[in-house]
């Protein structure tokens, strides 16, 4: 086929109508740009009394009417609401910044799954920092132990789809050492039989400074997020490579504030009952008898007495319900100690 064919075969121009539809989509672009920071005034309004009244920056249960009602205007859609969610995170992002710098704290060192659970929470216009960063094997076990030691409350929760990805800057058949926290490595596991049964499992304290340490040495992979692949250099040479795929965590965002209700919360509590036959089962029945559907249950040492537990629940419902209140009145009857670590909007959706 000769040059002359082939420019034959190409269309010469767009379609008629497609510049005409590009410039009615610049044109709405315009009016959205200009929507949005007619938005953004007012959130500087809004900030101005917020400082004013010594209130919180960031007001979780606001945060579910604002994406409620961005859910309910998109009836007829066509984008889907996933999409229109993650805009309007962005959006509120920005207004945090607007309105007063917020700093959000997170589980570290950078690219954890907690920062990329913070991150898809709070947007990319907040602050960040590590203030803690996870020294020694972390279970979800320690996470509860630290209702123990410290008095926070739970003012929201996220629930992230986990994807481990094996990051390297080397060919698969040149890796002879993988980093990871050995939970991963479980979670990872008939993957890793396969394809990589050769190379030395190496376990160390988190997936994000398993990447660090493989940015640095030649043949070293690690298993991790892709954002510590980002932060560190990594190629994701496979990504997805957990074994099951539905995998959710559920993060709790911590603060002081009490989210006020919203009609579909949920309260976390924590409490220990005494070393007796059915005393657990005394406090699950008050549960019953208030009509209050529990939505997880978990137990941990105390640390302080032998065959001494705690147990953390969460059940549908705020702390200023009159059903909630009349039910933790008499559990306490049947506890050691009961403590509410907070009142939540409950998470709809999986990010």
């Amino acid at each position: 086929m000769s040059d002359k064919d082939v420019a034959e075969s190409e269309p010469s121009s767009l379609p008629p109508d497609l510049p005409a539809l590009r410039v009615r989509i610049d044109e709405l672009d315009e009016k959205i740009v200009k929507l949005l920071n007619e938005r953004a005034r007012v959130v500087i309004d809004v900030g101005r009394v917020k400082r004013d009244g010594n209130s919180p920056i960031y007001a979780p249960d606001r945060e579910q009417v604002v994406l409620a009602r961005v859910r309910e205007h998109n009836k007829d859609g066509p984008l889907p609401n996933s999409c229109l969610e993650a805009i309007y995170r962005e959006l509120m992002s920005g207004s945090f910044a607007l309105e007063r710098p917020l700093r959000i704290g997170y589980l570290g060192p950078a690219g954890s799954f907690s920062h990329l659970a913070a991150r898809r929470k709070f947007g990319a216009s907040v602050e960040y920092d590590a203030p803690i960063e996870n020294s020694a094997i972390g279970v979800d076990g320690e996470t509860l132990d630290g209702f123990l030691e410290s008095a926070v409350r739970v003012c929201a929760e996220v629930l992230i789809h986990i994807h481990h990805n094996l990051l390297a800057n080397c060919p698969p058949d040149q890796i002879k050492k993988v980093y990871s926290k050995p939970e991963v490595f479980s979670q990872c596991r008939k993957w890793l039989s396969v394809q990589l049964r050769q190379a030395e499992r190496v376990p160390v304290a988190s997936s994000s400074k398993a990447a660090e340490m493989a940015s640095k040495e030649d043949g070293a992979a690690a298993i991790g997020s892709e954002l510590a692949g980002q932060l560190y250099s990594l190629k994701t040479v496979f990504p997805n490579i957990e074994d099951n795929p539905s995998n959710v965590t559920r993060f709790f965002v911590i603060g002081r504030q009490q989210p006020q209700p919203t009609a579909d919360d949920k309260t976390a509590i924590m409490f220990t009952t005494a070393h007796k036959a059915g005393a657990l089962s005394e406090v699950l029945e008050v549960f019953r008898k208030h009509k209050l559907n529990l939505t997880h249950i978990d137990k941990r040492p105390s640390k302080r007495v032998n065959w001494e537990y705690y147990f953390f629940v969460d059940f549908l419902g705020h702390d200023t319900d009159a059903n909630v209140i009349a039910a933790m009145e008499e559990a306490r009857q049947h506890c050691l100690q009961l403590t509410i670590l907070g009142s939540f909007p409950r998470a709809k959706e999986v990010m």
